[in-house]
Formats: C-alpha cells, sequence, structure tokens
C-alpha cells in the first residue's frame, strides 16, 4: 500500500474539512493509500510535519486554507524533497485553488487528487521563506493575517473585504526600489504584488492570458500613490478591465526581484505576516513542486 502524509488545519474556514474527515479518508483508501494523519495545532506545524515525513511518504495532501498549503510547500521544500502535493481547499480564500480550478468540496477535492495527475509549477522565494502564489505590501494586504480566525469562520470572504475596506484610511504610501530583471523601479506606491496567480486576496483578479504557473517568471504589480484624482480614476479603470498600461501601475514578469524598502513595512506571503527588510531577495523556483489535481484538455 502507498504511503500518504495528511495534513489537516482543522480550524480552517468554517471548520469544512473536519466535518468530512472520514469520507475525505476513505477516498484515500479507496485509492490505495495509507495516510498517516497530522492535525495542526499551532503556526508552522504543517512546515514541521511535511519537513519530517517530505521524502517518507508518495503523496502529502493538505487540508486548509492558503496558509496550511504554504506551510506544506515550505516543508516539502526545506527537505529537498519532490513529493507530490494534493490540495484540499477549506480555507476562507482559497486563492491558489481558484487558479487550478479545484474542487470546493472537500470530498470531491480528495477523489480528484485520487484520479489526477502530477503537474510542475513554479514556486517563490522570499528571503529564506517561501510562497506558492503571491508576496504583497500595502493597501488591503494586512487584512490576510490580521482578521482573527473566529471571524473568518463566521463570515468568511466578507471578513477580508470589510477589513480591506476599514484598512483605506489608515493607507500610507510607501518608498520601494525594486531591481527587476536587472530594471530598476522606484517610486512612492499605495500597493504592490509579486505573484504566480490571477487571484491576489480575492479582491484583485490579474489576467489569465497573461499569467501561467508553470514558465519559469513571476508577475510584478505596482500600483503607484496616485498625485490628482485623475490618476485615481485611471488607475480603478486599469484594474477593472485588466489592462495594465497606464502611468499608475507597473506590470512586469521577471525571474529575479531585488527590493530596497523600508525595513518597517511589513509583507504578506500567501496570506500569512512576514516583518519588513531594508532589502530582500525575490526568485522564482521554476517547476519546484508538483501539484496533484485533473488536468483539463487546455491545460
Amino acid at each position: 500500500m502507498k504511503k500518504m502524509l495528511f495534513i489537516m488545519n482543522p480550524f480552517a474556514g468554517q471548520k469544512k474539512g473536519s466535518r468530512h474527515l472520514s469520507d475525505i479518508l476513505l477516498e484515500f483508501s479507496k485509492g490505495g493509500y495509507d495516510p498517516i494523519v497530522h492535525m495542526t495545532t499551532d503556526r508552522g506545524d504543517a512546515t514541521v510535519a511535511a519537513e519530517k515525513y517530505g521524502k517518507d511518504v508518495d503523496l502529502i495532501v493538505c487540508c486548509g486554507g492558503d496558509g496550511t498549503l504554504n506551510e506544506t510547500i515550505t516543508g516539502i521544500l526545506r527537505a529537498g524533497a519532490y513529493t507530490p502535493i494534493g490540495y484540499i481547499p477549506a480555507g476562507t480564500t482559497n486563492d491558489f485553488a481558484s487558479n487550478l480550478g479545484l474542487s470546493s468540496s472537500p470530498v470531491q477535492a480528495a477523489r480528484d487528487i485520487m484520479e489526477g495527475e502530477p503537474v510542475p509549477y513554479d514556486a517563490g522565494r522570499f528571503g529564506s521563506r517561501y510562497f506558492s502564489y503571491v508576496a504583497s505590501f500595502g493597501a488591503f494586504t494586512r487584512s490576510s493575517y490580521a482578521v482573527p480566525q473566529n471571524i473568518k469562520n463566521a463570515l468568511g470572504h466578507t471578513a477580508y473585504v470589510l477589513s480591506g475596506i476599514s484598512e483605506i484610511s489608515q493607507i500610507r504610501k510607501e518608498h520601494i526600489r525594486m531591481e527587476i530583471d536587472g530594471q530598476t523601479v522606484e517610486d512612492d506606491f499605495l500597493f504592490g504584488a509579486i505573484c504566480n496567480s490571477t487571484s491576489i486576496g480575492g479582491i484583485l483578479t490579474l489576467d489569465p492570458k497573461q499569467v501561467d504557473l508553470g514558465d519559469g517568471l513571476l508577475e510584478v504589480l505596482l500600483v503607484r500613490a496616485a498625485r490628482n484624482l485623475g490618476e485615481i480614476g485611471e488607475c480603478i479603470s486599469a484594474v477593472q478591465n485588466q489592462t495594465y498600461n497606464c502611468e499608475m501601475i507597473t506590470f512586469r514578469s521577471a525571474k529575479h526581484i531585488h527590493i530596497t524598502a523600508d525595513p518597517e513595512m511589513p509583507w504578506t506571503l500567501d496570506g500569512e505576516r512576514e516583518d519588513g527588510h531594508g532589502e530582500i531577495e525575490v526568485e522564482n523556483l521554476h517547476h519546484a513542486i508538483r501539484l496533484v489535481h485533473r488536468v483539463k484538455a487546455h491545460d
């Protein structure tokens, strides 16, 4: 029988995964796997488990939100493993799952993993940490990690949106210098994201025609601080129409980014807080992970 590490965050979302645990495990048994079940109780638990078992199992499946997936990927990469990963999205926003079109039903997602195949995707390295889909700063990024778990469970995605709106009065511009594959961009910005995703926080959506999760490149989106009302309107229109060709927005693709910023400015990595850095290196890790899912005809 094949060995699997099954990592579950029992508190993610509205305890969605926990309610279906027995049915999920049944799908794994029918698929020929003998799962080692690990329930997380604290931040970083999934990383410890994935690093410990990364090279000793045939498949690692995590059930939870984007943070649980981030921790699982981190553990596998730290172990130097290339073990296939299955993801059962059971969190509040599930941005990465939206990118891949994964089922929102935990049991169906488990079934899809059993019937799927491993597909290589890129990951990002942010200094000594990793991210699966986004590293961001500025407006609205704080809401992803600042909303308490019980509020996320009660309000779901609405919690992110409401918290983001409450931040508007506190938005401040950040002076950032980025060397993007050798080209320098420097200005005052309200928001920035380095991502491998078409969805950021469930609020901002990038054109899927411009984002390939396995092309060896990260997308860089920077929104400059507006100097007048006209520029604000131009920025809103560009974001809504996904046409990032105005003076307010910088949109690039890159393998490597060197960033100089205020060391007190916090970041978020896949929705989890990261302390500020005066200087930081960000790079694309081409095909660093393999995610198991059903492959659509156009994939």
